[in-house]
């Protein structure tokens, strides 16, 4: 029940933040409920088979340098995914590319940043709202 919770939650974060940069971008309302419907979703449905394959990647390294560079880039792939479906969606709404860049650019950066945190606030519920370190 939780796990569902969460990911409704997640998704809603994520409509938030690109209806909030679709609509920056174009001003149109109409534009910007497209983007809350499609941009999220595939991103939404894509993350969980990323965070497997570097799951396997992280149990794999076996010193603190090899888990550390391959978070780091975990991160990289991750922002990368989110520009590409940003720039994917924004690009077949409006034919332009110049938008679908400024929507890879921005998009991806505001959504590894803000989810991060969605995430450590449901892991705080679930533990029952204990403090505990977050491991890498």
């Amino acid at each position: 029940m939780i796990t569902a919770a969460k990911r409704i939650s997640q998704v809603a974060t994520h409509m938030g933040i690109a209806y909030a940069l679709a609509y920056a971008l174009t001003g149109s309302a109409v534009f910007s409920g497209l983007a809350v419907l499609v941009e999220p979703v595939i991103n939404v449905l894509l993350l969980p088979f990323h965070e497997a394959a570097w799951a396997k990647r992280r149990r794999a390294a076996l010193t603190s340098r090899a888990r550390y560079l391959t978070v780091a880039f975990e991160k990289l792939s991750q922002t990368g995914l989110h520009a590409g479906v940003a720039f994917a969606v924004m690009y077949v709404a409006t034919g332009s590319a110049a938008m679908g860049g400024i929507a890879a650019l921005l998009e991806p950066v505001c959504n590894v940043l803000i989810l991060p945190l969605h995430d450590r606030l449901w892991d705080s519920f679930e533990r029952g709202g204990q403090a505990q370190p977050i491991a890498t």
